[in-house]
């Protein structure tokens, strides 16, 4: 084991003038320097154990949207071996409740935006904190207020050797399958993931990242924003993702990349402003989050840009990844290779590895950057993570001859249509070039004949003809082989979202999940599924699947 740095203090000796953060949240345009944050940093964690009693191994708790504070909160921890558990403000009460007994921190701080659910906290007895701090002005009288901690000295503190096998946070699944857990990420972790992405993404001390996706995802945290730091680039502090500012920053050209989901860039792509959007400045764009589909992609390559499709998990990195800018559009939905200290593997459903090129199996990924497992929860570490350190991540791909990888979904949504696999990213990507729809998702629901057959829920563009379901049906039906087609399609106005932004499909089955045994007849299907030829049976995406 080595000892961990302080990445700030170093930041502040190798580059002080570099500009380390834009705020576009509180004070609109303020950048500052590495020598600047490191005092400011130096200043919380002087205040977090002075005045709070913060020690080594204490868990210091955020319930905030994205800013500048929170920054100052994570790399605090650094100074201080405190560790952070970033809390999704999406969450309920109760929800939020069962996390903090489960972490016990010591402090909880929180922006203005979760005074509410801050209250209801409070009236909850065994919720057991010692001090609720208050990002904003505007706390309430009986906590704390954050910038107290400018009357500390901004001297680096003392701090006790921390190994790079310490926690620095607790990153949250996306708990679609019950309550998130807390996958641990230490410091050999966060430092594996950065010098990943530098080395193979081709990062450096000029590039700029806007930061709108949030702070308590891992996409928020690492995708861009610890690399960065850790290469002495600059992030633009959000808010949040808001479509216009996102336009107003693109217009600034200040930003050399960017990340997001499949959500902020199909409501992008959908705005008014984007005929009139310009992507010049941008080295690339990063699609994470879930599969992207094709069209989407199409539409930023139409305007010069290296729009590609990442893949990353809490549990590893974010960043495994990487597709070189003159493969992208000739490997459309390939992620690429792994990074540098990342190895993978796809295997078939007794755990053996698959050699051949274009046989999906199940991806498993070892390596640095892969989480040690979930905080006090040793079943569901030893059921991700195999004795011999793979991490068993649940998602569906292939690979292809020159060793691009393909990633089509979560082993969970693919289902079985009449003995043949269906991906639900396929038909959600031919959904997506339909002129009338802005965004579409798949999933299986049981069938008496087929065993599963899929439902789709759409959302249409507002100023765009509308369609029916039997002609959306029929449309999908003349273009893709039949045992993909969905049999049913419902209409909804927006898609319900993830707290990361991606589609939520747990809330869609909860919606339109209930099988209707007249389906079949209601939409005019006959009865003549099978055989097919073995060309229209296979699809674009299919293979000898496990």
């Amino acid at each position: 084991m080595t000892t961990a740095i302080d990445w700030l203090e170093k930041r502040a000796q190798l580059s002080p003038n570099n500009v380390a953060l834009i705020d576009r949240v509180k004070n609109i345009g303020q950048e500052i320097t590495y020598k600047e944050w490191n005092k400011q940093v130096n200043q919380t964690a002087h205040y977090f154990r002075d005045k709070l009693g913060l020690q080594k191994g204490d868990r210091i708790a955020i319930l905030s949207s994205n800013c500048v504070e929170y920054l100052d909160v994570l790399y605090s921890c650094n100074k201080l071996g405190t560790i952070l558990q970033n809390l999704n403000w999406r969450l309920a009460v109760p929800e939020l409740e069962h996390l903090i007994k489960d972490v016990k921190p010591k402090v909880l701080l929180y922006s203005n935006d979760f005074i509410d659910q801050i209250q209801k906290l409070k009236k909850r007895g065994d919720v057991n904190i010692e001090h609720f701090v208050a990002f904003e002005e505007k706390a309430q009288s009986t906590d704390h207020n954050f910038f107290e901690r400018n009357s500390h000295r901004d001297t680096t503190p003392d701090a006790p050797a921390i190994s790079d096998q310490h926690p620095w946070l607790l990153c949250y699944t996306g708990g679609t399958t019950g309550l998130p857990k807390a996958a641990i990420h230490t410091y050999a972790n966060v430092v594996a993931n950065a010098v990943n992405t530098i080395t193979s993404w081709e990062l450096h001390s000029q590039d700029c990242a806007i930061l709108n996706a949030p702070l308590f995802h891992t996409g928020g945290l690492h995708v861009f924003t610890t690399p960065l730091i850790y290469s002495s680039g600059a992030s633009i502090i959000c808010k949040a993702f808001d479509v216009e500012q996102t336009f107003d920053l693109m217009k600034e050209k200040k930003a050399t990349v960017f990340f997001g989901v499949p959500t902020m860039f199909v409501m992008m792509q959908n705005h008014p402003r984007w005929n009139e959007a310009e992507f010049d400045h941008l080295k690339f764009i990063i699609c994470g989050g879930a599969p992207c589909p094709i069209p989407v992609c199409e539409k930023f390559w139409e305007k010069g840009v290296d729009f590609k499709t990442g893949y990353g998990l809490t549990e590893a990195g974010p960043n495994t990844f990487w597709l070189p800018r003159n493969l992208v559009q000739g490997k459309p939905g390939s992620v690429g290779f792994p990074l540098m200290h990342v190895e993978t593997k796809l295997v078939d459903k007794n755990g053996l590895e698959i050699e051949d090129a274009d046989i999906h199996g199940e991806l498993w990924i070892r390596g640095p950057h892969r989480t040690p497992g979930y905080r006090n929860n040793p079943q569901a570490t030893e059921d991700a993570i195999d004795s011999e350190g793979w991490l068993h991540t649940g998602d569906l791909a292939s690979r292809d001859e020159d060793g691009c990888y393909y990633v089509v979904g979560r082993k969970k949504e693919m289902y079985i249509s009449g003995g043949e696999n269906v991906y639900p990213l396929e038909i959600e990507s031919l959904l997506h070039t339909h002129p009338s729809v802005a965004e579409a998702a798949i999933f299986g629901v049981p069938h008496n004949k087929w065993g599963e057959v899929g439902r789709a829920v759409v959302a249409l563009k507002p100023d765009q003809e509308a369609v029916s379901e039997e002609e959306l049906v029929e449309w999908v039906r003349s273009r893709i082989a039949h045992y993909k087609v969905p049999h049913r399609v419902f209409f909804t106005d927006v898609l319900p979202k993830t707290a990361a932004g991606k589609i939520s499909k747990t809330t869609l089955r909860e919606m339109f999940g209930q099988l209707d045994p007249e389906d079949d007849r209601r939409i005019g299907r006959e009865d003549t599924r099978l055989p097919y030829k073995a060309s229209e049976r296979r699809g674009a995406h299919a293979s000898d699947e496990t």
